[in-house]
């Protein structure tokens, strides 16, 4: 059995946007509160990474940022 909870309009708003075709809102919930592990575990992976190679990596990270700071609200 599940439970109720009350969250404001623009919280539900939020969550509605994340819903992907066939999720309920207690996948959303869950796939926004699932841990990525611990970082560390990647330490060293880049260490044979050209300079090419990070040019491209960190601007690709740049535009991502750049374009989830105009989208969030």
């Amino acid at each position: 059995m599940g439970k109720v909870i009350t969250i404001g309009e623009d919280a539900y708003g939020r969550l509605k946007k994340l819903k992907r075709q066939g999720d309920s809102f207690t996948d959303v919930i869950m796939r926004l509160t699932t841990g990525r592990g611990d970082l560390t575990r990647h330490a060293g992976k880049w260490k044979d990474m050209t300079d090419k190679e990070e040019r491209e990596l960190f601007e690709a990270l740049r535009v991502a940022w750049d374009k989830w700071q105009i989208e969030s609200p």
